[in-house]
């Protein structure tokens, strides 16, 4: 039974290796052929696009292993929570009918 588990792992950390050199090959190439002729930036190596997308993935993804659209349910958990004036009171903070932190589109004015 442990046999099956180590070639399961190796597998997977085999798999894991093609994937990452197969899209540190693609970001060099996508780097090299486009950044170069659009902003006069030098050619990038294999090792340094592997870098840029670790850099890229501390930055904009986090540090998490997991998928990134839990806040979701967190929201979802709190919006279940709050009373109808509570919801009421944050449609008018978040404004209805806009963007999130935008005021709501406000009617003409009768006298305008």
């Amino acid at each position: 039974m442990k046999r099956f588990w180590l070639l399961k792992g190796l597998r997977f950390a085999l798999a894991a290796l093609a994937a990452a050199a197969a899209f540190g090959y693609l970001v060099m190439a996508l780097w090299n052929a486009v950044v170069p002729a659009v902003a006069g930036l030098h050619p990038i190596s294999w090792l340094q696009a592997l870098a840029l997308l670790v850099l890229s993935r501390i930055l904009f993804g986090g540090l998490r292993s997991h998928g990134g659209w839990h806040w979701r349910h967190r929201l979802r958990a709190r919006w279940d929570e709050m009373s109808p004036a509570e919801r009421a009171r944050f449609g008018e903070f978040a404004g209805r009918g806009g963007r999130c932190g935008q005021a709501a589109p406000r009617a003409p004015d009768a006298a305008g």
